[in-house]
């Protein structure tokens, strides 16, 4: 039997098919853009995501060469899709869904602060209070728009969105409940009355049914089934989050280890078994397997391969020309230039808060910063600069879980499109102390949910059995001379944070 994996992220869907061995028969993936209408806004049409996951399903159904009656079933892992889709009784959108990048919430947050109990907030969902979350987003369409709240009979995530297409059946996952934030209880692993009551939420506007990440969510329909060219009534995994599902395609179960999720963001997590969430600094909620005992607590940095996506689109026009004549993508380019920077980028030191800024320092109205700069600095300085920058964000959430009692092994495993450049894995490593560990086909989130069909489906017996699948390509070593050096680079960005973040304020209110 052969289990299909697909994760639906912020800039583009991916697919994968392997076997019961965990082998790759094929991949494909559909790329799309977030929608920025205004400074620190980012939403998506949820159509977008039924067509990148259908597009992707038949490439990759195609390129395997299969047959559909021998697909065990398919599983879904998403971006955290914050307020989620608001959509009628129909199941119809009524406006897009804003993300987990997104900003506007800045009122909910800062009213949810001054009359909602902190301790309360953190004692009954484990999380802190922020823009980030779902809850706030929710609040902001309540309080600004009132025909489509009027109007909303469920607020669904994006992979949850899909399945429903799919399937014709409304549900979630624990890990998509408990990252809305807020109105879910981490305790009873269910929706919050009395926290909806607080906040304004009626609980009956979220998904009634919240699943077990292995269980099957439905089966495919007719429609669907024509579609995609699979076989109606292929069992539909729940799946969940892509960074918890990205932390168990590193084959992740035990207290102590981690993964470090690096793509358009970060999303660096470990485990808790059978314990509370540690610090509201971090996010905190049920794991994609045994999820009645082990806790996915992760910090994440709103920027890291969005950083060097940024720089190349405004100011790698001459790498991308001189790239397409030689072969070299034009990060290939910059790195190699970047590659001959001493550590330090020669006095430039960036904060890469170009979104805000998620854990740990909850900070909506953060702004980048390229601090130290003259005219001897070039290009590849800043290139680097910023690398490093993702670098000292990613330190900074492993200090924080550190701090808050949380012991991380030597090792981290580093997944997702930024693991492919050799440079940073190599920063990373040196920067924050950590080993980092490449898996030989980076093939991330969609491998976890492959791995779900599985379990969802009796194939696997024990969330165990995915090491058999993992395969180590490479470990990066920390050179320790280095760290030395990159310490003080750290108290510096640190620093550099505290000292502008009141001038920061000033000009998001600007």
């Amino acid at each position: 039997m052969y289990l299909i994996g697909t994760d639906i992220g912020t800039t583009g869907t991916k697919t994968v098919i392997l076997d019961e061995k965990g082998n790759l028969l094929s991949k494909a993936s559909k790329t799309y853009k977030v929608n920025t209408p205004k400074a620190s806004w980012a939403e998506q049409d949820a159509d977008v995501w039924v067509d990148a996951f259908i597009q992707s399903l038949k490439e990759s159904v195609e390129k395997a060469n299969i047959n559909p009656s021998e697909i065990a079933g398919v599983s879904l892992s998403g971006l955290y899709g914050g307020a989620g889709v608001p959509v009628d009784k129909d199941m119809n959108p009524l406006y897009p869904c804003l993300i987990w990048m997104d900003r506007r919430a800045s009122k909910e947050t800062q009213w949810v602060k001054e009359n909602v109990s902190q301790d309360k907030l953190f004692e009954i969902t484990g999380n802190y209070v922020d823009s980030y979350f779902g809850f706030t987003k929710i609040m902001w369409i309540k309080n600004n728009l009132p025909d489509v709240w009027k109007n909303t009979y469920k607020f669904v995530s994006p992979k949850d969105y899909v399945i429903y297409k799919l399937t014709g059946e409304l549900s979630t996952d624990y890990s998509s409940a408990g990252n809305l934030g807020g109105v879910f209880d981490i305790r009873t692993k269910n929706w919050s009355e009395e926290m909806g009551k607080i906040l304004g939420i009626p609980i009956d506007k979220l998904p009634e049914k919240i699943l077990r990440s292995k269980d099957i969510a439905g089966y495919l329909n007719k429609d669907m089934a024509e579609l995609t060219g699979l076989k109606e009534g292929t069992p539909i995994i729940s799946g969940g989050i892509d960074a918890p599902m990205a932390q168990l395609s590193a084959g992740v179960l035990n207290e102590g280890e981690h993964v470090f999720m690096a793509g358009t963001s970060t999303c660096w997590g470990t485990l808790l078994y059978d314990k509370k969430p540690s610090t509201p600094q971090l996010v905190n909620y049920p794991y994609v397997v045994d999820e009645d005992h082990l806790l996915y607590t992760f910090g994440g940095s709103a920027t890291t391969g969005a950083l060097v996506n940024w720089f190349i689109d405004e100011f790698g026009q001459m790498e991308k020309t001189f790239g397409e004549q030689s072969g070299y993508s034009p990060y290939e380019l910059l790195e190699m230039k970047a590659k001959k920077v001493p550590l330090g980028s020669e006095g430039l030191l960036a904060l890469p808060y170009f979104m805000g800024e998620r854990s740990p320092i909850w900070d909506p109205d953060a702004r980048g910063v390229i601090f130290g700069i003259t005219l001897y600095h070039k290009k590849p300085h800043i290139y680097r600069a910023l690398m490093e920058s993702a670098a000292f964000s990613l330190r900074h959430n492993m200090q924080t879980a550190k701090e808050s009692g949380i012991k991380l092994n030597p090792d981290c495993w580093i997944v997702g499109g930024v693991a492919n450049s050799d440079l940073w894995t190599k920063i990373f490593a040196d920067v924050t102390g950590y080993n980092m560990i490449k898996l030989s086909d980076n093939i991330e989130a969609p491998l976890g949910d492959a791995f779900l069909v599985g379990l969802g489906t009796g194939i696997f017996i024990k969330p165990e059995e995915i090491k058999n699948w993992i395969k180590i390509e490479t470990t990066v070593n920390t050179n320790k001379d280095n760290f030395d050096k990159y310490e003080e680079y750290y108290k510096l960005f640190l620093e550099l944070y505290n000292n502008t973040k009141e001038i920061m304020h000033k000009i998001a209110k600007l």
